[in-house]
């Protein structure tokens, strides 16, 4: 496709469609004008602040950002009936509540992204617009009507595609492609898992998904919450953009570690440990340590009441505690229904006394304190923190509740060296802190989110994924994740494990293996270790024109050369990734700050913002950068625990790059990578 035209119709058009953009943002100007102006009278102090904050919520959805288009899009329908409409981040209306732009979510905009010559939806002609610093520059029309079954190339598209980044994450609501929109507007009970190849679009995928459901079920998610995970907190800072430009600002974003943090984690554990840590086996031992705090009765319960005492034998007791454990409820709905159990039995005997007790006199005889003591020493509290520490420093009760679960060998691989003075004193990891979380959920039930989007997904133990999976127990998930990226010591084998472990083996798993960002020179080379790391996965491919930038080359000195090669892609546009191993962050600091460049190191809080980025290799997972300078590949594969987890970080690690990648290095590189 060519955005040539005659200068006559290309000018005026144009200029028309610059007209019906300032319209729109004055419309946009009155809506916010008119939110903001309303009135808020109710005498209950709880609906005023629900009102001011449902004010709040329509305003910030409204805020017009002069840099970002209005529309992007317009589609010229035929059938049903002739009608015009634009494509756009959110609906838009005249003062007569006439559409000046519509919602990119909307059910009329699906075939901006879908409709073809063979499948035209009702569309006669698509335009795209091209704009620059908000303001439109160019547009394109395809016409669906005419002759000939190949559907022509748009020129915006591959623009907007590939333009250089600076900042955070983009939205991608003008380039999403047919197989990604088909993901994207998948109902809200429906599971997807999303296995993509570098540079495919999964993270935006999910991103946009989440944005679509809050717009097409937002009465039932506003309700039941919807929730954003990823893996660290620099990445939430380079993805969090996207939902708030899409006026989406209800969802919450946050990393695994946040969520089962009930205690303060210092750091990761031995890698051993902690892969035995996230064994799904261990949720079959903290299952046996809680119940195991129930107790049969050695006595009958005795309680006064008046000038009775009326007593429960402790055979009868002995099957009220065994109804209760039968019925599948949690640890703590048991013991807050044991009270009541033996208070309803006082009450059988009193009736059949002559007395006639009501409701009153079963709640008062429960909370009696010979009943919530008899009740507390049968089933007492369990505080979760305090059990998993027991498990870690007493031999014996975990030889108790490991036995035929875990090995002689692994029982004491959990245990303290040293054990700390006490559960306030331990040193907790991550995996620790899951564990914690698990027997949490077995005390009292985890309440369930509406939808879950859980990226990275492949990086996360079993029992981290079911922590993450009764998040949403009773919603649905989108799982994002690219096997070949595993990079922990316990990456999951299969997204039919990972789905097993999240309670979702109903999910449906698409594919995605067409690259739009990195381009073709890149993931071809990256590509090479796939045989070693992920031979059953389809290799990806790049569907960009522009081939894209690589250089590989040995130097005396690798740092030395990644700052020469910075003096020359400084100059040009977009976000630079200068990526090492983690051991050489330091010596990369210093040497940036001798220079006088201006850098930030991933994890810092303006990293994101940065437009040169230190990248640890260990970080580097999830975010793109328009260069990258890949420094010493063979010390990135050597820095993990074992060759393959190494090949995949490195596989991660290549696949940043959005125009140019120049990879220096002074020792050899990885054999697969020399052939």
């Amino acid at each position: 496709m060519s955005a040539e035209r005659p200068p006559d119709i290309s000018d005026e058009t144009l200029q028309t469609e610059r007209d019906y953009l300032r319209t729109s943002r004055a419309a946009l100007a009155v809506m916010r004008e008119k939110t903001g102006a309303l009135e808020i009278h109710s005498a209950d102090r709880v609906n005023t602040e629900f009102l001011k904050a449902a004010i709040w919520r329509r305003m910030k959805e409204l805020e017009d950002d002069p840099e970002v288009p209005l529309f992007f899009g317009r589609l010229d329908y035929l059938e049903p009936a002739e009608e015009t409409f634009h494509i756009g981040r959110r609906h838009v209306n005249d003062t007569e509540g006439e559409p000046l732009v519509v919602d990119w979510r909307a059910d009329i905009s699906v075939p901006f992204y879908r409709a073809s010559k063979t499948e035209p939806m009702g569309v006669g002609s698509r335009r795209r617009f091209g704009f620059t610093h908000g303001e439109l520059t160019a547009f394109e029309d395809e016409d669906l009507t005419a002759p000939g079954v190949t559907d022509q190339h748009s020129d915006i598209l591959d623009a907007e595609i590939e333009r250089p980044r600076s900042g955070p994450m983009r939205d991608i609501v003008a380039t999403i492609q047919p197989e990604q929109d088909v993901i994207v507007r998948a109902g809200v009970d429906d599971t997807i898992c999303v296995q993509g190849a570098p540079g495919t679009g999964k993270t935006a995928v999910g991103l946009h998904r989440a944005a679509y459901l809050l717009y097409a079920y937002r009465d039932q998610l506003s309700r039941a919450g919807v929730l954003v995970v990823g893996p660290n907190a620099s990445f939430l800072r380079y993805i969090g953009d996207v939902l708030p430009a899409l006026g989406e600002i209800e969802a919450k974003q946050t990393t695994v570690e946040e969520l089962v943090a009930r205690v303060k984690i210092t750091g990761p554990g031995p890698a051993a440990v902690d892969v035995l840590k996230g064994d799904a086996r261990m949720a079959q031992v903290l299952h046996r340590a809680v119940w195991s705090q129930v107790q049969l009765p050695k006595e009958a319960l005795v309680a006064p009441r008046g000038s009775h005492r009326w007593r429960v034998p402790a055979y009868e007791t002995e099957e009220l505690v065994n109804e209760l454990r039968t019925r599948g409820i949690r640890y703590g709905a048991g013991r807050g229904m044991l009270p009541q159990r033996l208070a309803h039995a006082v009450l059988l005997r009193m009736e059949a006394a002559g007395d006639s007790p009501d409701d009153r006199v079963q709640d008062a005889v429960a909370r009696s304190r010979p009943v919530k003591q008899y009740a507390d020493a049968l089933w007492p509290a369990v505080d979760p923190v305090k059990l998993v520490f027991r498990l870690f420093t007493d031999a014996e009760w975990l030889a108790e509740h490991a036995d035929g679960i875990l090995s002689d060998a692994e029982q004491a691989l959990l245990l303290w060296d040293k054990a700390p003075r006490s559960a306030g004193a331990a040193k907790w990891s991550v995996a620790d802190a899951t564990l914690i979380d698990e027997v949490a959920d077995l005390v009292d039930r985890t309440p369930s989110l509406g939808h879950v989007v859980l990226d990275e997904a492949q990086d996360l133990s079993a029992m981290q994924l079911r922590a993450v999976g009764r998040r949403c127990s009773t919603g649905s998930m989108t799982v994002l994740g690219d096997i070949a990226q595993g990079t922990t010591p316990w990456a999951t084998p299969s997204w039919d494990e990972a789905l097993t472990h999240l309670g979702k083996t109903g999910a449906h798993t698409e594919e995605l293996t067409a690259g739009f960002r990195v381009p073709g020179q890149v993931i071809e080379y990256a590509a090479r270790l796939l045989p070693v790391i992920a031979p059953h996965l389809t290799p990806p491919t790049a569907v960009r024109r522009a081939r894209g930038e690589l250089a590989i080359t040995q130097v005396p000195d690798s740092l030395a050369a990644a700052l020469s090669v910075l003096d020359e892609v400084t100059t040009r546009p977009g976000s630079i990734g200068l990526i090492v191993p983690d051991a050489l962050v330091p010596n990369t600091r210093k040497a940036l700050q001798h220079k006088g460049i201006p850098f930030a190191i991933l994890g810092d809080e303006d990293d994101v913002d940065a437009h040169l980025d230190v990248v640890p290799a260990s970080l580097a997972k999830g975010l793109e950068f328009d260069h990258v300078i890949l420094v010493e590949p063979a010390a990135i594969v050597s820095g993990e625990a074992d060759e393959r987890t190494g090949l995949r970080r490195l596989y991660v690690c290549l696949t940043r790059a959005v125009t140019s990648l120049a990879v220096l290095h002074t020792d050899n590189l990885p054999a697969v990578l020399s052939s």
